[in-house]
């Protein structure tokens, strides 16, 4: 239940915060600059910013590969983890909020999870992602992208989302390392923030 309340109050702070940040941050050329990372117009924006972007839509590719192994929940981990594409965190908290408890494995893999239970793709977004963070701190802006952030509801909510996205891992780590039976050093580094959840994605066993 303590659980529960967190993710729950958590997810409450965060809608609350983006939506009074409306009220101080910009909204004008927003749009725009989506339209732009979205098609690969990258001449005068911020690599931090890029990166950030791109890193956002594999994050809800790492939770699907996480959360849509739940197999005895009442709810359908389904539609949080399709719209977490365009909401981030905002979609994923009242899931991980909801959810119980689920160790156990009793169902066969379809398509989806099976390409998610891969270790090739579990290595290929890494790699993406890492070097996505890698670019995005020796080539970006930091002066630039602070006052962006200070200043556009786009970039500060998006990198806020980041950083809730980053550190959640744990909330569907521990049911995975069970259900999984994983013990020993992977176990201990998959909770380590962000990159120790890579490293366990890419070398967890596979499900039958």
């Amino acid at each position: 239940m303590a659980r529960k309340l967190f993710l729950g109050s958590l997810w409450l702070a965060l809608t609350i915060y983006a939506i009074a940040s409306s009220f101080t941050k910009t909204q004008q050329g927003d749009f725009e600059l989506i339209l732009k990372m979205s098609t690969g117009e990258f001449a005068e924006i911020n690599p931090i910013i890029i990166a950030i972007f791109y890193i956002m839509g594999i994050f809800p590719v790492i939770y699907a590969a996480f959360i849509l192994f739940d197999s005895n929940q009442k709810i359908s981990p389904y539609p949080f983890s399709a719209v977490s594409f365009g909401l981030g965190a905002f979609a994923l908290l009242p899931y991980l909020a909801l959810r119980q408890t689920d160790i156990t494995w009793n169902k066969s893999k379809n398509w989806l999870l099976k390409i998610l239970d891969s270790r090739l793709t579990a290595i290929a977004s890494s790699v993406a992602l890492i070097t996505l963070i890698i670019w995005g701190l020796t080539q970006g802006n930091w002066s630039d992208f602070l006052a962006q952030w200070q200043t556009s509801q786009f970039i500060h909510v998006m990198s806020i989302d980041f950083c809730f996205l980053s550190l959640l891992f744990p909330a569907v780590l521990g049911d995975d390392i069970s259900r999984r039976g994983v013990k020993g050093w992977l176990k201990a580094i998959a909770f380590i923030p962000l990159f120790g959840a890579l490293i366990y994605w890419c070398l967890r066993p596979q499900l039958p």
